[in-house]
């Protein structure tokens, strides 16, 4: 912002070296279109996101990328692309660089409540408990209880993180939500856990878990989907080709650390696993450390669907989908983790998103993408087409 401020009305080029956090997730917003549109500042040259190590103990790494702007313009634009972080780059002339450092028009997404397209199902944070721990159990505490007070076996049910959906990790849960109260009052184990999950939410600074401590039987924030969902892990490892997601049943607790989409067909399940969805994902989330952090209103409310996508498009996506998930079948003692690194990634798995993938580029259109660059400007225009009409409204004026 200072180098905007000290190059204003001047020749000078400007560069610097800086954590890739600056064009990625509502960062773009807040920074580019400020220099943008109250700086002139146009961006001369950008290397995407490499890995740049340094000397200090310990040979510290980071993702960075280098940025070169000035407050006029020019016809001679370079991108830097990296196959991956460690790769050498490779040269692209562009006609504009925008805030993603991708050659398309500046546009800044930023969060929304809904999704851009009406027919999309809302996507929600799990439940969550906020307890201090007094409501979840480990799978021996589980089968302790279980056999000391089988009768309670009815209110214990999965309780789901990212983590544990991706490496099949077993965590559980009291879920009191359609309890009776003589059934809490009969079981001395729910008794003690409650106390003690009142005891902590009297005790919580926080001002919901405070106001929850009237309702120790119950999660402070209960999204639960009624039915079948996916579940979208948030944090994912940048290293897979896709973030694992799938179906649960809602016996399946899924926890606020995962979104879900309810009642989510194989269609919306054969886009958001596809590489069309990763590309806008991995060029618009944020990030934890180097790992992908999804996000349901800066993401998923702003992804542009496949325009008009024919009764034949959508039938061809949905067998497709039902094709990665029953070969995921086939590997039934591997997790997720094992199925989706890049290094143990089954072969038939791996052909399975290939035509998933080839099915979701022929909804979008016919010709092929060539490179995740060229799907990445399709998807900006797309997305401009889409939210057209809300950058050209002005908001109505209040009467006085």
């Amino acid at each position: 912002m200072k180098a905007a401020q000290l190059i204003a009305n001047t020749p000078t080029k400007v560069a610097f070296v800086s954590t890739n956090s600056i064009t990625q997730g509502e960062q773009v917003g807040v920074l580019w279109n400020l220099l943008f549109n109250h700086y002139n500042i146009k961006i001369h040259f950008a290397h995407r996101t490499f890995k740049w190590s340094n000397e200090a103990r310990g040979n510290a790494a980071v993702h960075v990328v280098i940025i070169g702007f000035a407050n006029y313009d020019t016809n001679n634009k370079r991108i830097f692309e990296y196959e991956d972080i460690k790769s050498e780059p490779h040269e692209i002339k562009a006609k504009n660089i925008n805030g993603y450092l991708v050659d398309a028009k500046d546009i800044f997404i930023e969060r929304r409540s809904n999704p851009i397209q009406s027919f999309a199902p809302n996507m929600n944070y799990g439940s969550e408990p906020r307890e201090g721990g007094f409501l979840l159990l480990s799978e021996s505490e589980k089968e302790d209880i279980i056999s000391k007070e089988p009768q309670i076996e009815k209110f214990i049910k999965r309780f789901v993180s990212s983590n544990d959906f991706i490496n099949n990790n077993y965590r559980y849960c009291l879920w009191l939500v359609d309890a009776d109260p003589s059934e809490i009052k009969n079981s001395t184990f729910i008794k003690e856990r409650l106390e003690n999950v009142r005891i902590f939410r009297s005790q919580s600074l926080q001002k919901s878990a405070n106001a929850s401590q009237y309702t120790p039987a119950l999660f402070t924030s209960i999204r639960q989907p009624k039915s079948n969902y996916l579940l979208i892990p948030i944090v994912s490892s940048e290293n897979r080709k896709y973030i694992p997601i799938g179906y649960l049943d809602p016996n399946n607790i899924a926890s606020n650390a995962s979104f879900t989409l309810e009642n989510a067909t194989l269609y919306h399940f054969g886009i958001i696993t596809s590489l069309m969805h990763m590309v806008w994902i991995k060029a618009i989330c944020g990030r934890l450390e180097s790992r992908l952090r999804y996000s349901n209103t800066i993401v998923y409310n702003n992804f542009p669907w496949p325009e008009n996508p024919t009764e034949k498009q959508i039938k061809a996506i949905e067998e497709a989908a039902q094709k990665v998930l029953d070969t995921r079948l086939e590997y039934p003692n591997s997790t997720l983790a094992d199925l989706y690194d890049p290094l143990t990634m089954p072969s038939a798995l791996v052909k399975a998103h290939n035509e998933l993938d080839k099915a979701v580029d022929l909804a979008y259109r016919p010709q092929p993408f060539t490179s995740e660059t060229n799907r990445m400007v399709y998807l900006f225009d797309l997305y401009e087409k889409y939210t057209a009409d809300l950058f050209t409204k002005e908001k109505p004026k209040r009467k006085k």
